[in-house]
């Protein structure tokens, strides 16, 4: 796992709110060499990134681009850590 991108519509506040706590969550991990950056759907792209983070209205656009997680509420911390440390279980990165 070498980034992971957080992605909403326009790119500003709830994207950049899912990088803190995605930075958050690999840090109580213990993965502080994945990069995480947030951007919006327009400039997101296939292999931007090894797992893209969205709510989940933007799911089925993100699909295409990579690996995607989809959020019921992006501000729910709770939920992230949970859906994110289970894929990297999944994925043998933890």
């Amino acid at each position: 796992m070498k980034k992971i991108s957080a992605v909403c519509g326009m790119g500003f506040g709830s994207s950049f709110v899912v990088e803190m706590n995605i930075k958050a969550v690999l840090k109580s991990l213990n993965l502080n060499d994945v990069e995480v950056e947030h951007t919006d759907l327009g400039s997101a792209h296939e292999g931007m990134a090894d797992l893209i983070i969205c709510g989940r209205d933007l799911e089925d656009n993100c699909k295409k681009y990579g690996d995607t997680l989809s959020l019921q509420n992006l501000f729910d911390k709770e939920e992230l850590e949970e859906k994110l440390t289970q894929y990297l279980k999944d994925n043998n990165v933890i």
